[in-house]
């Protein structure tokens, strides 16, 4: 049977892959399983039920599912702090800041409307490992908890939840965005309400666009995936800058005054460059995934700074963050995690430090992501292949090799199988988009046929 946690949580369609049922029922697993170490027992020995945070993005679904999941948390003697719609990153700091035992966040970042999703974070507002995880699923429908009386837990709403994470952005500022001008696109999610007001408590001058959410129009046409209004935006205006989120703001992409795009590498080597210089990036290392551009590692290498590269997903680079004491780390699609100030990616805490970044240089943000050259990539997926025979092909592993020395330093060769499908991605970087198309396409079509 497949494995109903994935990367980030349970996700699909709602009210038919993730049905009310089910949000009750991993609610009630998820107390029996996220309420034991020393501080589960240090409330019990204190007479204290268990609390947890509980959030959601503006998804129509998102409110039944919030129903579901607060009466499964509080009929296991779970005390829930309602936090209603606020971004992902926020619900993991709530959950260290009142020291709750942990966190649910229904969303389904940037899928787009019918799906919906369930994530749990631990104490302290960490992602849960895969370990955790399988419990979790291995106590579905075998209810532990079952308290009466004045046992069952109680469902509050967490009025100052927004506060609370307003002020904690606003405490981890290098420097104030007095002076600018930034376009947020909210992506119609999560972001609308906080990430508006906590650029304008920063200082900066803003336009909103993308911030009306009703439900149903969450990620379209807009946000992260979709940067050509805010481009389009951002140069109507004459903004300094623009920022983007997905619909729960756990991602951060920009946009320069020109409407140039500025993706998650090149705002992971302005970042770097700028701890570096005052300090703060703890062993001059930055957590990357493998899909970071090769300029990523060129740039990083010519300021003196060490690039760690883990596999694709936001997981393993907060893995490796938290195993080697790192200050920074994120992926090109714009998961930024600065470990000073978040447990996971916070969208609006990158987009702001960026900003800051900005208004102390005193330089465009053109200027500063000028510090990465960007070589061309190219992607090609090769479908319908069988992607666990990939890794013991001679063949395949022969022409990778081969390419890979054609290209020497002035390129590089990725293939790896999906995690999800039966497929596997090629992909490849040079100085020339043409010989980077040729290699990928080459390989595309040996993986086809060595793997069909």
């Amino acid at each position: 049977m497949a494995r109903l946690f994935g990367t980030d949580g349970v996700r699909g369609l709602a009210n038919g892959d993730i049905t009310a049922q089910l949000a009750l029922d991993l609610a009630q697993a998820a107390a029996s399983v996220l309420t034991r170490g020393r501080h589960a027992d240090e409330n019990r020995a204190a007479g204290r039920r268990p609390t947890a945070v509980l959030a959601r993005d503006p998804r129509i679904s998102g409110e039944f599912l919030a129903a579901a999941v607060a009466s499964g948390l509080a009929s296991s003697g779970i005390d829930v702090l309602d936090a209603g719609v606020i971004p992902t990153p926020a619900c993991a700091f709530l959950v260290d800041d009142v020291k709750a035992d942990f966190g649910v966040m229904i969303s389904a970042s940037h899928n787009p409307a019918p799906d919906n999703g369930i994530k749990f974070f631990s104490y302290g507002g960490q992602k849960l490992p895969d370990a955790v995880e399988d419990r979790i699923e291995a106590a579905l429908g075998n209810q532990e908890l079952t308290p009466v009386g004045g046992d069952v837990g109680r469902i509050r709403r967490f009025a100052d939840a927004e506060d609370r994470y307003v002020l904690h952005l606003l405490g981890t500022l290098p420097h104030r965005l007095d002076g600018l001008h930034v376009v947020i696109d909210a992506a119609h999610g999560a972001a609308a309400g906080v990430s508006p007001e906590v650029f304008k408590d920063a200082g900066a001058r803003v336009t909103v666009i993308g911030a009306d959410p009703d439900g149903l129009n969450i990620n379209e046409g807009g946000g992260s995936t979709h940067l050509e209004v805010l481009q389009a935006k951002v140069v109507e205006v004459g903004a300094d800058l623009g920022i983007a989120h997905d619909g729960d703001a756990d991602r951060c992409l920009a946009v320069d005054a020109d409407g140039r795009v500025v993706d998650g590498d090149r705002i992971m080597a302005i970042l770097a460059v700028a701890m570096q210089a005052r300090g703060a990036l703890r062993d001059a290392t930055l957590v990357a995934t493998v899909m970071s551009n090769l300029g990523l590692h060129r740039a990083m290498a010519a300021h003196g700074i060490r690039v760690e590269t883990t596999a694709v997903g936001d997981r393993y680079v907060l893995e490796a963050l938290g195993a080697g004491g790192w200050s920074l780390g994120g992926e090109q699609s714009g998961h930024v995690i600065l470990t000073e100030h978040a447990t996971t990616g916070d969208g609006i805490l990158t987009g702001l430090h960026l900003a800051a970044e900005v208004a102390r240089s005193g330089r465009s943000l053109a200027e500063l992501a000028a510090v990465m050259h960007v070589y061309p990539q190219v992607l090609v997926n090769v479908r319908g292949v069988d992607r666990d025979r990939l890794d013991g092909d001679e063949v395949i592993a022969a022409a990778v090799a081969a390419e890979s020395a054609a290209l020497g330093d002035s390129g590089r060769v990725l293939l790896r199988p999906s995690g999800t499908e039966p497929m596997v991605r090629v992909m490849v970087e040079a100085e020339r988009q043409d010989v980077a198309q040729d290699v990928a396409d080459r390989l595309a079509a040996l993986v086809a046929e060595r793997l069909a």
